[in-house]
């Protein structure tokens, strides 16, 4: 059967076929820094986890495998950022790249994870092909993402206080955040625990987990500053 043709009269023979990668931005608060997961390249420098497309293969499915075999991490979430199709982007070729983004709390990584930080919104090291600006939509994509629900990957232990809540989320928008224009703007988002913690010879503060409400839209603009 002759191959079917579009209005031109080509067939999908005729037409030159880019490779296809993926590569995955795996986002982490580490200790008071933002911090991006890299693996090494065989080019010498330090890359995202990522991987060509394989003949049948659905993109999340290579995205899977990338981050298990170069990473260690198995059934971590991740969602597409967005596709970088710079015919230029990669000196080997023409190849695009289906961005995603992840976040995951330090403990979810392997404890030999190389981490690098990430300053403002790009990273503090240089790194193969277009990945810094990877990273820098990545970051951009976690800060929206913390301006619409309560800590939403879960980079805050299952319950916490306002305190520790906005130690996360200044490390998130990387800039200090007033406490009590913070605890305003989280605490309809919060559920009550019903549980206190005692820290040192202060007063006791309550435990709070994340609730089912969003948060307000005034909270976008607080935390852009």
């Amino acid at each position: 059967m002759a191959a079917s043709t579009d209005p031109e009269g080509k067939s999908l023979l005729d037409y030159p076929r880019p490779s296809v990668a993926v590569d995955v931005a795996v986002l982490t608060v580490d200790g008071a820094e933002l911090k991006v997961l890299v693996v090494p390249h065989r080019s010498g420098r330090l890359a995202l986890p990522g991987t060509f497309l394989h003949e049948g293969e659905r993109l999340r499915d290579a995205a899977e495998r990338c981050l298990r075999i170069k990473a260690g991490l198995a059934g971590a979430e991740f969602h597409q950022l967005a596709m970088f199709d710079d015919p230029a982007r990669d000196d080997r070729g023409w190849v695009l790249s289906m961005t995603h983004g992840a976040a995951l709390p330090r403990t979810a990584l392997p404890r030999d994870a190389l981490l690098i930080p990430v300053d403002g919104d790009r990273v503090t090291q240089d790194l193969a092909f277009d990945h810094a600006d990877v990273v820098t939509l990545a970051v951009a994509d976690l800060r929206e993402r913390y301006a619409r629900s309560v800590d939403p990957s879960g980079l805050a232990d299952d319950t916490f206080t306002v305190l520790e809540l906005r130690r996360v989320y200044e490390v998130v928008f990387g800039r200090p955040l007033p406490k009590d224009s913070f605890r305003r703007h989280m605490l309809p988002a919060l559920a009550h625990t019903g549980d206190m913690a005692v820290v040192g010879t202060g007063r006791p503060a309550e435990i709070y987990t994340r609730g089912p409400a969003p948060l307000a839209p005034g909270a976008a603009a607080f935390l852009a500053g």
